[in-house]
């Protein structure tokens, strides 16, 4: 019987690249998908692949999606509910949630709550959630499987070892475009400059958390939730050729790391298809001209985005998802033109400076903390 799942974030770079794996599986049925405002690309993903759901955020975008697709089966739903609705579809085992930032905390909880395996992009999700996502997903018995290249390398690194300690994480990075930048030459980079990722194609936000090493301190912290270890065992690695996409070394001195071009499609196959690997047409690493990889320490003085990250992490209660959310208010601030790059961790670390942790919460708190640092960020003066 052929399996259902549903996409949220179907028209971004994550949910087109997870359409194109089920293409090629072929034994993938895509149940429901959802968007934002990019109704024409939702138009053609409805016509190709025949979802039986699919929502909209934008509710404006909703109706007129409903009418392009009058001639159609499928129904049209919009906003967060809608996100709900998608998540929770009877007939799919499997939620791949690739939406950026903290709008996909409420369908991966919905998600999780109706018993469906979670196949996870939305970084942001255990950032500000983490200890609440891990309990609910224990109690509920299901999976998370994770999509990013780097927790997918780990992932792997992790088969066959149960039981055996972790010593640490190696999590790769590489560096972004301004690998190697001094603070100087980072006063005057635009968001153009920013944007230019020397290996991956990502979205617009993804990329300047790229080019910050935000990024990097978010898979800090989603690590953290998902392996269960220690802080201060994860280790990040400046590795600009993006071949080993991550390691684990146990305590014994071994290090099993998993290694690919990078490409986004194997991690999501394995995602949708564990614990079997299935043959596909994906780029193959080639050795004899992949053979000059390095790795590096970062730049934590230069780039200090992954220090606030580690130190939000240590602080613990909600200061994650205020880190989260003022980053998010940050970089949208970079890509408008309103600040410079290098007042993006200046803005996070005043908004995290000015906030009273909560160590007892739930997920209205951590929503709560979101909204605030939101609105902080929005009018703090640098």
């Amino acid at each position: 019987m052929m399996r259902a799942i549903s996409i949220l974030g179907s028209t971004g770079s994550i949910g087109t690249q997870t359409l194109d794996v089920v293409e090629v599986l072929g034994d993938i049925r895509v149940a429901g998908i959802s968007g934002n405002h990019n109704i024409d690309l939702l138009e053609q993903q409805v016509r190709k692949f025949r979802p039986r759901l699919v929502a909209v955020m934008d509710e404006a975008g909703a109706r007129e999606l409903k009418i392009r697709l009058a001639d159609t089966s499928c129904t049209v739903v919009a906003g967060m509910d809608g996100l709900v609705e998608v998540a929770t579809m009877e007939e799919i085992d499997t939620v791949v949630t690739s939406i950026v930032g903290n709008v996909g905390l409420k369908p991966t909880f919905a998600a999780i709550q109706a018993g469906k395996n979670i196949a996870l992009a939305n970084k942001e999700t255990l950032v500000s959630a983490g200890q609440l996502v891990m309990d609910l997903a224990k109690e509920k018995g299901i999976s998370i499987y994770p999509v990013d290249s780097e927790h997918s390398a780990i992932f792997q690194s992790l088969q066959g070892n149960q039981g055996n300690p972790i010593r640490r994480i190696l999590l790769t990075a590489s560096g972004g475009p301004f690998r190697g930048k001094t603070i100087e030459e980072l006063r005057h980079v635009t968001a153009a400059d920013a944007l230019h990722h020397p290996n991956w194609s990502m979205g617009k936000k993804i990329t300047i958390d790229s080019a910050t090493l935000m990024n990097k301190g978010l898979e800090v912290m989603e690590a953290k939730w998902l392996f269960g270890v220690d802080t201060d065992q994860i280790e990040v690695l400046i590795h600009p050729q993006s071949i080993m996409h991550s390691a684990v070394e146990y305590e014994d001195g071994a290090i099993i790391a998993q290694l690919g071009e990078p490409d986004m499609k194997v991690p999501i196959q394995y995602a949708l298809t564990y614990p079997k690997r299935v043959a596909n047409p994906f780029p193959k690493v080639d050795f004899t001209k992949r053979n000059h990889l390095t790795f590096d320490h970062p730049d934590l003085d230069t780039f200090r985005c992954l220090s606030l990250a580690y130190e939000a992490l240590r602080i613990g209660g909600t200061m994650p998802a205020v880190l989260n959310g003022a980053n998010e208010i940050a970089v949208d601030l970079f890509l408008k033109g309103a600040i410079k790059f290098l007042d993006i961790p200046r803005l996070i670390e005043k908004t995290m400076n000015a906030y009273t942790v909560k160590y007892q919460y739930d997920l209205e708190d951590l929503l709560e903390a979101d909204r605030w640092a939101r609105e902080f960020a929005r009018q703090a003066k640098l």
